[in-house]
């Protein structure tokens, strides 16, 4: 008896424990109810960084670069940078496996002007094995209109390893892309400049017209108390345009816009991840009354082979004959029946039930083909 209620107690542990890891794997957003900042919620059109790219070498490796004769163009590369230095090489094979070539890429801030420092990725296009270690040379960087816009060369930070013997070998991550913070320098400034804008286009990051009218019936009372006029007008679900008004910059009037609060409206929609067994649900989502039922059907194959053993002075053969045995169950399961006028309802409603996160996905999904979820359902 006492064994008895000592297994009972921990099952109702472990399955009190499992009621509360699905509970937390679900994420609340924000409260309907909640101010935020319009600087926290919205971004400049026009502070859109600029993508760079270069071909450049990486240098110093152990061994664990290019092979000359599978990358041709690591070869040219280096009789290139070579001619340039004044060592010239006009014939004879490079056997060198300290050289890779890689790609860097980068993003060019808005309005950066010359001397910034920017951070630079770099990725092997050879059949290096590994970047650690390795320097990469100077390498200038292209815009998009095929002009050098920076400049990027130092010492590589690979954040993997490779090791390897004649039997096995162990490798984490990527060893053959590295970064470089700091590593490239502005040499051109960026197109464009802030204090020359006219009009403010402010991109929400979640789009949504209730708040992008809100956002803009904010402004307007706060132009018409300070300019006397209103100076905003939402254009769609995605952007709001502000006029920035004579006798101010842009910068502090944004200044000045962005610390207005404002109550974003939380989209009803929940977002499930099957990979990681993640489901988020967002406050806004209901749920129509409906009754659940969720059980698993278990499949059991065995085989269990004997032997037949022939009789003595028979002649016979000894011989294997198969045997199988098949089991197919259905777990228990009750109908239920769920309401979630709120949130808080719908997620006490599975929990219940004694769903995990895999069963609840499959009852979400099932439940958004029946209409039953009055909300938007993202699968990952």
């Amino acid at each position: 008896m006492m064994f008895a209620s000592f297994r009972n107690a921990v099952f109702s542990a472990v399955r009190a424990l499992q009621a509360a890891a699905v509970l937390i794997a679900f994420a609340l957003c924000v409260p309907a109810h909640s101010e935020v900042r319009i600087k926290d919620v919205v971004s400049i059109q026009s502070e859109r960084p600029n993508q760079l790219i270069g071909y450049g070498l990486v240098i110093g490796l152990n061994g664990t670069g290019d092979s000359m004769r599978n990358a041709p163009f690591s070869d040219a590369s280096m009789r290139s940078m070579l001619d340039q230095l004044g060592i010239g090489i006009s014939s004879g094979d490079i056997r060198t496996k300290n050289v890779a070539a890689v790609l860097v890429t980068a993003n060019l801030p808005a309005y950066a002007n010359k001397g910034t420092r920017i951070d630079v990725n770099i990725s092997s296009i050879g059949d290096a094995t590994s970047l650690r270690g390795g320097t990469l040379v100077f390498t200038p960087l292209y815009g998009g209109d095929g002009e050098i816009y920076a400049s990027a060369q130092g010492g590589l930070i690979v954040s993997s390893f490779q090791a390897e013997g004649d039997a096995a070998s162990v490798t984490s991550n990527t060893p053959t892309a590295a970064r470089i913070p700091n590593a490239g320098i502005v040499e051109r400034s960026a197109p464009g400049s802030f204090s020359d804008e006219k009009l403010l286009v402010l991109a929400l990051s979640n789009p949504d017209y209730e708040t992008a009218v809100e956002i803009a019936d904010s402004i307007n009372e706060y132009t018409g108390r300070s300019f006397g006029t209103k100076l905003a007008r939402e254009v769609d679900n995605r952007s709001v345009e502000v006029k920035v008004p004579n006798g101010t910059t842009p910068a502090r009037f944004y200044a000045a816009i962005g610390k207005l609060l404002v109550t974003p409206d939380t989209p009803a929609r929940v977002v499930v991840d099957e990979r990681t067994g993640t489901v988020i649900i967002g406050e806004a989502v209901k749920v129509s009354k409906v009754a659940i039922t969720h059980g698993g059907l278990t499949v059991s194959v065995s085989e269990r082979p004997t032997v037949s053993q022939p009789n003595p002075f028979s002649k016979g053969v000894t011989a294997e004959e198969p045997r199988t045995d098949i089991y197919a169950g259905q777990d228990p399961s009750k109908l239920n029946i769920v309401d979630g006028t709120d949130l808080r309802q719908l997620v006490n409603g599975l929990n219940v039930m004694g769903a995990d996160a895999a069963a609840i996905i499959a009852i979400l999904q099932a439940m958004r083909t029946a209409g039953a979820l009055q909300a938007e359902l993202i699968v990952q």
